[in-house]
């Protein structure tokens, strides 16, 4: 396995991969990996001749007072992880590298990201779509992983890619959790044993709002209600927001269907976790 942090080098791999006719498979991360993340890697290892992954903590994509410096890294375990499932190559670029002196360039998605983390964190996405159209540039893949957890990132960064016409497949991968019920993420790290306790609080209203629509209740409203109340009742919970969306447009719903989404984004202490899952058995 190979370390590229030069930009211009990790070009040259890339264009060098694509004129040999092989299948590039990316998987863009922060690092500080988890089994979520092993396992978009696993399944990018299964479709492509060539797995890269990408370690890079962005900082346009958090905001005044967010946890960038706080974010967890640790490259060295990374890499290990990466060796295990089998990655080709790892891009790890400098923060000075990626946004040299100079830099003034954005890329900006409008609508589906006013609501939700867009709401609550307002140049989030913007970060996010200006590091991932970068990456794509630098990586060249015919194809790129993500995680479902992050529901409102992965309808952005497919919107951004049918806008400028990217010649990339976007695979969105089911959410990991812990044998508890956790949504995996690497913030989960920050969270003491009580807070850990009481950040079930997400998975188990997602689950309680399951049994409601099961029971036959398709009221949004009433169903959000429920959600907000379980959440409110951990001390150590504080809800950024609770929306039940439609699974595409992310609009609002006021009846739940087939197609809705409930998406959950609450602070557990200093940590903001997010959760999501659909409100109707698909099956």
């Amino acid at each position: 396995m190979e370390i590229v942090e030069s930009i211009v080098l990790m070009q040259q791999r890339m264009m060098s991969a694509r004129a040999a006719g092989k299948t590039i498979a990316f998987v863009p991360t922060m690092g500080f990996l988890h089994a979520g993340h092993l396992s978009l890697l696993e399944e990018g290892r299964r479709r492509g001749d060539l797995l890269v992954l990408s370690i890079f903590v962005n900082p346009t994509q958090f905001g005044q007072g967010e946890d960038f410096e706080d974010y967890p890294r640790d490259l060295q375990q990374d890499c290990a992880l990466a060796v295990a499932a089998g990655v080709d190559l790892i891009f790890a670029p400098s923060a000075a590298a990626m946004y040299p002196a100079g830099y003034a360039t954005e890329v900006n998605v409008s609508g589906i990201t006013a609501g939700l983390c867009g709401a609550s964190r307002p140049t989030h996405f913007r970060g996010v779509c200006t590091v991932v159209t970068k990456l794509f540039n630098i990586v060249q893949p015919h194809m790129a992983l993500f995680g479902t957890k992050d529901f409102q990132q992965l309808a952005v960064i497919k919107q951004m890619t049918r806008d400028l016409n990217l010649a990339i497949e976007i695979i969105g991968m089911p959410i990991y959790r812990e044998a508890d019920g956790l949504a995996m993420s690497s913030r989960n790290v920050n969270l003491d044993s009580e807070q850990r306790r009481q950040a079930l609080a997400l998975s188990q209203a997602l689950a309680l709002a399951q049994d409601l629509v099961k029971q036959g209740e398709t009221g949004a409203e009433i169903v959000a209600a429920a959600v907000c109340r379980h959440l409110g009742a951990q001390s150590q919970v504080r809800s950024d927001y609770v929306a039940i969306c439609h699974q595409s447009t992310l609009e609002p719903q006021q009846q739940i269907d087939k197609d809705s989404v409930l998406l959950i984004a609450a602070f557990v202490g200093q940590t903001r976790l997010i959760d999501n899952g659909y409100l109707m058995d698909l099956s």
